[in-house]
């Protein structure tokens, strides 16, 4: 509720019709509101209680939360030994060396690029049978896969991989993102005029309002990103340089999420709109 409150304070900056504006010392979206880490304690402590129920293994998302909480069902559902690669480095881990991954449940929320909205829906496709979660260090410039493949319906860890980030098909992107997250004047020279808003509407619960933000105001309302690190799942989606990109941010236990459309205009990243 306090995410949703923000960004609604951002809304009304905007000036949208009928809206009044407010003053100028509006509060940041912080993202570590799109998730109540209580919450998401709770429910990882309810999950690592339980045993995963078979159906889980049919979506990846239910399957992975399971995977990230629950440490016997995490030992069990990684086919050991465990090939990990390095650059040219090539290792197997065995069982007894393997330790516990939460990915990204300790922090509340997930992140997520897709070339397009088609993408998206690729999130809900029971059939995909390989899926690869990113950790993306983007101070460090390497990206950690891992891979997951679907064996007897099951899905399993099946290796780790480690490159530099420069090999990674959205690494333009990505090397935007890290100055983007971390450069404020870098932040205001990358928007476009205006970012498109796109939000609940406070007078109505099942309606949305939208609005335009210009570069000018963005400093008083701009939301905190993740600048250090970011998960990336990829669905079985295939990535192109492309021209444009959509960043999700998605909370674990409270369904907020916020996504920032990027289209690279005249050759350059621009930030085009904003929803939520």
């Amino acid at each position: 509720m306090v995410f949703a409150m923000c960004v609604l304070t951002m809304v009304w900056t905007t000036g949208c019709t009928d809206k009044k504006p407010v003053t100028a010392d509006t509060t940041a979206v912080d993202s570590s509101k799109i998730a109540d880490t209580t919450t998401v304690d709770t429910m990882n402590q309810l999950i690592s209680e339980q045993p995963m129920p078979k159906a889980a293994d049919e979506l990846f998302d239910d399957f992975i939360f399971n995977f990230a909480a629950n440490r016997k069902l995490q030992m069990s559902r990684i086919k050991f030994p465990l090939k990990v690669v390095d650059g040219e480095n090539v290792a197997y881990l065995k069982k007894q060396q393997w330790q516990m991954e939460h990915f990204f449940m300790e922090q509340g929320y997930y992140t997520l690029i897709f070339d397009n909205v088609k993408q998206m829906d690729l999130v809900k496709d029971t059939s995909i049978n390989n899926v690869v979660i990113e950790k993306v260090y983007l101070t460090d410039g390497k990206v950690q896969k891992y891979m997951f493949d679907r064996l007897g319906g099951k899905w399993m860890l099946t290796s780790v991989q480690t490159n530099a980030m420069v090999h990674n098909t959205n690494a333009s992107f990505l090397a935007f993102y890290q100055r983007f997250a971390t450069d404020q004047d870098f932040q205001i020279e990358s928007l476009n005029n205006p970012v498109m808003f796109t939000g609940p509407d406070p007078d109505d619960d099942f309606s949305t309002m939208t609005g335009e933000i210009a570069p000018e105001t963005w400093p008083a309302f701009a939301p905190e990103l993740p600048s250090d690190f970011i998960y990336n799942i990829m669905y079985g989606q295939k990535y192109s340089e492309g021209n444009q990109k959509i960043f999700v941010m998605r909370g674990i236990a409270n369904g907020m999420e916020m996504e920032l459309t990027f289209k690279r205009l005249d050759g350059k990243w621009k930030l085009t709109s904003l929803s939520e």
